[in-house]
């Protein structure tokens, strides 16, 4: 399929903006040009019954800071949300209307998760990070008016990542108990060998430069690249995690691997949709505002959290 023009129209205008990529700045400068631009494509965040900011205590000593969405009082099912960002960008605000749409479209609390980030905090920081909350969530469940039995995870590219990993690490250590995986355009493979980053390796706003970037930051040495717990891909075995809905885009150097990720999970015996936006871009599910798909897609997303639950 071709590309979505509303896709086109996000590439025209990151182009017009002249904004540098990633790669030619420094973490700090790539965190305030992230931000920037969900500014200019997010939608306007929409109302939710309460917003709260918590913290858990975090494995590397400072309190990891969470924001808890809330559709309506009462008893609710729960998501842990990990923020994209290629583990270097991103935190709470960059995906705060994200988690407000999910939310409402799911009713449910969503707990985002501001997980250190690389390269002052490298791998497997993020991954301690995202333990640490989903076992705190799960733990307070009663304090936040939560059903700990109803309790998934999700992510988009470096949090579908971590979403990934913790619904494993659950399994290995015997819970908390996911219900769900919401797995959306995830990098589950730190090899960045397969074919689509060489068909979209320039030119669709993730870039294979780009993605190499976020991978020399995040991991410490190159040996770390087999470790699933940076690529769940590479695990040997995906048998008894939760459910997954996982999300590809067709414009999208990471489309094989969540591709191959999804194949698995139906291989090792795991109840999965895989929904493959084919004209999208990496991404597109946080450009609401000038990608008219990214709404009914996360509207579908929180359909398949409903079902689950």
């Amino acid at each position: 399929m071709a590309l979505d023009p509303d896709a086109e129209q996000v590439l025209e205008l990151v182009r017009l903006s002249g904004r540098p990529r990633f790669e030619e700045v420094s973490p700090e400068e790539a965190r305030a040009l992230f931000l920037a631009g969900r500014k200019v494509f997010a939608p306007e965040p929409a109302p939710v019954a309460e917003i709260r900011e918590l913290a858990a205590p975090g494995p590397g000593g400072a309190a990891i800071p969470l924001r808890l969405y809330r559709p309506r009082e009462g008893v609710l099912p729960t998501l842990v949300y990990y923020h994209g960002g290629g583990w270097v960008v991103g935190d709470l605000d960059t995906h705060d209307t994200l988690c407000r749409h999910l939310a409402n479209a799911a009713d449910c609390a969503v707990l985002a998760v501001d997980y250190r980030l690389a390269p002052e905090y490298k791998f497997p920081a993020a991954v301690e990070d995202a333990w640490a909350a989903l076992e705190w969530a799960a733990e307070n469940a009663a304090a936040l008016s939560t059903d700990r039995e109803r309790l998934a995870v999700g992510g988009d590219s470096a949090g579908g990542n971590l979403a990934a990993v913790t619904s494993l690490l659950a399994r290995d250590r015997g819970g908390p108990r996911v219900s769900y995986q919401l797995l959306l355009y995830p990098a589950v493979d730190m090899g960045m060998h397969m074919e689509s980053y060489r068909r979209f390796a320039e030119g669709y706003l993730l870039t294979r430069a780009t993605m190499a970037w976020f991978v020399d930051h995040y991991l410490a040495r190159p040996a770390e690249i087999d470790d699933w717990r940076a690529s769940p891909l590479r695990a040997p075995d995906l048998g008894g995690v939760a459910p997954a809905l996982v999300v590809t885009a067709g414009y999208d150097p990471l489309s094989d691997e969540g591709a191959a990720y999804a194949r698995r999970l139906v291989e090792s015996g795991v109840s999965i949709v895989h929904r493959h936006y084919s004209g999208q871009l990496h991404g597109f599910m946080t450009s609401g505002k000038i990608v008219r798909a990214a709404s009914p897609a996360l509207d579908e997303a929180a359909a398949a959290l409903k079902a689950a639950w």
